[in-house]
């Protein structure tokens, strides 16, 4: 399927929009500017998006917070409902969805009708979780201490509420690698909780989260729950961070980016929860079944060709079995077809623009590696199907100050590191700063528990390479962010706590025995 074809099925079936979302409305930048958005497979122009700014956010804030009033007062059921309906609809136009991302965001086409499965997922969740935000009421018996300057044997009951909450108005900054997912992770919590939600998509990939939005209205999701405004990425993030409406940012990006809106966001004293950066380790022992092993590390390292934050960035392995595991990847990566997304036997897609290239060869080149003696053993350089295509790429005898073990690539470069002990591999593993994902492989039982709990990360696959679930926490420590996403703990991300006091019958006792 070429460009313009995939172009205009989706025009025919509604979601492909170029407007921004404000109050219910579908809305062209006030200044008339506009964005391309381009097929990074082909570097054909998709469409031309509105590029809005500071006046356009401005108001999309003013709508949610209208839009808040009604919204947060319905019953949990009510907006449960809305949820479910939305679901249904993602499901319902996956199809259509996944098209949209492969050409906007170049991943195969089933990883990308995957992905809408994986973020709808999300929606349903919290459809059925947003009836599960319990209060509690915590009764205790406490002495008045008039009682007893009146002698009196009894005392005075009194009993602590508390109840949950809506934080108020949410700012969703999500990013271009996974187009839908990072939107319904952060906007399914958030509506359930009785939020509403102002969303900034990466200008690379608006496509997909206006789709998104289409469909949320569709679903009967009221008008400036949901608003979309994209384009100048620093005046649309400032304003965010500048309004005392907005109670919340949501990120998910960079450890830079995350750092600038943590501090901008003193201002106003928002909550943050931020998904940053990683470095994940994927640590093979010699007791390794290293089919399971090559697969698994194969799913850790290149799936989405790279791009994911917990994609492994140094897969390091025990000096027994080295050797045979890195004859065994290199075979299993000679195998993986690149292509455009579109190709039914592609595994991997281009990368996102002509700067992704330049960080995955800067990271690839081996004369940076020639006098420590690294090597290059696959790969190395840009695909000959050209565009921002790139070769899968396996460099071998890395070691750990190598700029490749501690800066993540963000693309299709696989290090492999050798060690000897199992103390070693920890070592070398949680020398960083971030601790987002970490993978392990290994037939001992023991080991497996005893190597997990050392790692200094927020998710640890165990002889596993895909470690994302909706009903599992996501999220790191260390400089890989705050805060989780998914399960039920994503909702407190978005819920105040409140507690109250009420002492019992205090005005009928002291009117009897006062008087």
């Amino acid at each position: 399927m070429d460009t313009q074809s995939a172009v205009s099925r989706l025009n025919g079936s509604g979601l492909l929009r170029s407007q921004g979302l404000i109050g219910g409305k579908w809305t062209e930048a006030y200044d008339g500017k506009t964005i391309e958005v381009c097929n990074p497979a082909t570097g054909e122009v998709i469409a031309n998006v509105a590029c809005m700014g500071k006046r356009e956010t401005t108001d999309a804030i003013s709508s949610a917070y209208e839009s808040f009033k009604a919204w947060s007062k319905l019953t949990a059921s009510e907006r449960s409902k809305c949820l479910r309906k939305w679901y249904d609809l993602l499901i319902a136009h996956k199809e259509e969805l996944g098209k949209l991302i492969t050409l906007e965001q170049g991943k195969p086409l089933k990883e990308a009708i995957g992905e809408v499965n994986y973020g709808a997922s999300f929606i349903e969740f919290y459809a059925e979780e947003a009836k599960r935000v319990y209060g509690d009421i915590i009764p205790s018996t406490l002495a008045d201490r008039r009682l007893f300057v009146l002698k009196q044997a009894s005392t005075q009951d009194t009993t602590s509420y508390f109840h949950f909450f809506p934080i108020g108005i949410v700012g969703a900054i999500t990013p271009w690698n996974f187009p839908l997912a990072m939107i319904t992770r952060k906007v399914g919590p958030a509506l359930a909780s009785g939020c509403t939600v102002v969303i900034k998509p990466s200008e690379l990939t608006p496509l997909t989260a206006l789709a998104a939005a289409e469909l949320s209205l569709q679903a009967g999701i009221p008008p400036g729950a949901v608003n979309v405004v994209m384009g100048n990425a620093s005046e649309i993030g400032d304003t965010l961070l500048a309004s005392s409406q907005v109670r919340k940012i949501t990120f998910t990006g960079s450890t830079a980016v995350g750092k600038k809106l943590m501090a901008g966001a003193a201002g106003t004293v928002k909550k943050v929860s931020l998904e940053l950066g990683g470095n994940a380790p994927c640590i093979v022992f010699d007791d390794a079944d290293l089919d399971v092993a090559v697969k698994g590390s194969l799913a850790a390292k290149f799936r989405n060709s790279g791009q994911t934050c917990v994609c492994a960035n140094r897969i390091i392995v025990q000096e027994g079995i080295y050797e045979k595991f890195a004859n065994a990847f290199v075979t299993a990566v000679q195998n993986l077809e690149v292509g455009n997304g579109f190709m039914e036997t592609a595994a991997q897609g281009p990368l996102i623009n002509e700067a992704a290239v330049q960080k995955a060869s800067c990271a690839s080149k081996s004369q940076l590696y020639s006098l420590k003696g690294a090597k290059i053993l696959l790969g190395g350089k840009r695909h000959s199907l050209g565009m921002t295509f790139y070769e899968p790429t396996v460099l071998s005898d890395v070691n750990s100050d190598m700029l490749v073990s501690r800066e993540e690539v963000f693309g299709p470069v696989a290090p492999l590191l050798c060690f000897k002990t199992e103390e070693e591999a920890i070592r070398i593993a949680n020398d960083t700063n971030a601790g987002l994902a970490a993978y392990l492989f290994t037939n001992n039982v023991q080991r497996s528990w005893r190597v997990a709990e050392a790692l200094e990360y927020g998710l640890v696959g165990v002889n596993e390479g895909i470690i994302s679930t909706e009903v599992a926490p996501f999220g790191g420590v260390k400089q890989s962010g705050l805060g989780r996403e998914g399960s039920k703990y994503g909702m407190d991300e978005y819920l105040e706590a409140s507690s109250t006091w009420i002492k019992r019958g205090e005005y009928i006792f002291r009117h009897k025995y006062e008087k």
